[in-house]
Formats: structure tokens, sequence, C-alpha cells
């Protein structure tokens, strides 16, 4: 059964880069897991290695590293040996286009699904997702399909927030989720806030942190949900 860390961004506010996740993300490694294989990909425009350099800066404060996959001669073969995997955010597009360029998504899934802790923030929250069809990035690239990892069964959108700012005459984000779920009625969107994540155990799923969350269904209008609350009546 899936174990999952999905957090909604890698900082809130002012805090320094994941410095806010590092204690869910300390409390749901097990102690035995000191390495994870990262994939960087959203994070494409500052470059892999950069990228790796930046969160293995991060998470000196809980002795974790990561290994990006860009490193290994085998994509494949280093997602079917990790000890737990992370993605981390930046363009989802890019992301996903990327993961089903290396043959990579069924990869993940079948070791997620298998019991393999997975941690994503941002873009990499998205790809825990059903599909990516409700993240706020913009398509830069076209990936093979819009389907995501699908370890919950639903849609995520990070980052939420309900600001709209003076004099701005665009959609807010909850027009635009609600567009999505009168297209696609059957399914719930959770929007998560800046600071918390969704946890999943196995077929436990609760809302970490200290803001409420959202859920958009069709037809059901817009529900709240409790911080630190069990919502494993989404899955």
């Amino acid at each position: 059964m899936p174990k999952l860390l999905l957090l909604s961004a890698s900082r809130e506010g002012q805090t320094a880069y994941l410095e806010h996740a590092l204690p869910m993300m300390d409390s749901f490694l097990q102690p035995s897991i000191s390495n994870m294989l990262f994939i960087p990909y959203a994070g494409f425009a500052m470059g892999f290695d950069a990228y790796e350099q930046k969160v293995n800066s991060a998470l000196k404060a809980i002795n974790k590293t990561v290994t990006s996959i860009h490193q290994f001669a085998d994509p494949i073969k280093a997602v079917t040996e990790a000890k737990a995997i992370a993605i981390g955010g930046g363009n989802t597009f890019y992301l996903l286009k990327q993961l089903y360029d290396n043959e990579l998504v069924d990869a993940i899934r079948h070791k997620v699904n298998s019991g393999t802790p997975y941690i994503g923030w941002s873009a990499g929250s998205n790809m825990g997702g059903l599909t990516i069809c409700t993240t706020n990035d913009m398509p830069i690239v076209q990936p093979r399909s819009f389907n995501a990892l699908g370890l919950v069964p639903f849609q995520i959108n990070p980052h939420y927030t309900d600001y709209q700012p003076p004099n701005h005459n665009g959609e807010t984000r909850a027009e635009r989720i609600y567009e999505y779920t009168c297209a696609n009625p059957d399914k719930y969107v959770v929007g998560i806030k800046e600071g918390t994540a969704l946890e999943r155990d196995g077929d436990k799923l609760y809302l970490r942190g200290t803001k409420d969350g959202l859920v958009f269904r069709d037809g059901e209008g817009i529900r709240t949900i409790k911080a630190n609350s069990d919502v494993s009546w989404l899955l």
C-alpha cells in the first residue's frame, strides 16, 4: 500500500527552502532511510546538479540526502532499487513529459504502490494525483498524456489560495477548479495550502499542517477539511 507525503510547496511564507517541511519529512521517513532517489525534472531551468545540491543542503538538518536520477545510467533500475523517492517542484508539464520520455511512470507507480515511501512537493505532489489537469503551471511542453501516477484517486491543487489581487480581473483559483469539476463531475479536487501536506499510509489519509484544505466536486460545492484531520473518505 502507498506511503505518501504530498506537500503543497517547498516554502511557507518567508521560511527557508523546505524548512517548514523538514519535521514532516523526518517523521514520515523511517530512520533506516538515509538517502532518497530524487527526480529533479520539474526544476530543469536551474539545472539538475544545482537542484540536487539545493535539496541536499536543506536535508542536512534531518541527516538525509538525495541522489538525483540524472546521475544514473539506467533510470528505471534506479527507481526499482530506490529506498524512497522524492520529486521536487517546478513545471509540472515538463516533469511529466520527462517521466514519460524516460518510461518512468509505470516504474514509479509500481514501486510506490509496493510500499516504497514517496515524497513530493508542488509539481511532485501534482504527480501523485490522477492527472495534472489541476496544476497551476503553464503548459510549456506537451507530455504524452496528462495522466499522472495516480497514487491517490483524486486531483490535487498545490499552492491553493483564495487571494485575489486588487483590480485583477482574471478567474480565481476556485473558479478554475470549478471549471474542472464541471467538465469532470465524477472527480474530487483537493486544494492544499502552502505549509500543509497530504499524508497517506495505506488506507489512511490525513491533512497535515495548521491550515484547512478544500475539497471540490461538481454538485457538492466546496467543502472544508480541517487541519490535521483524517480525510480517508477521499480514498
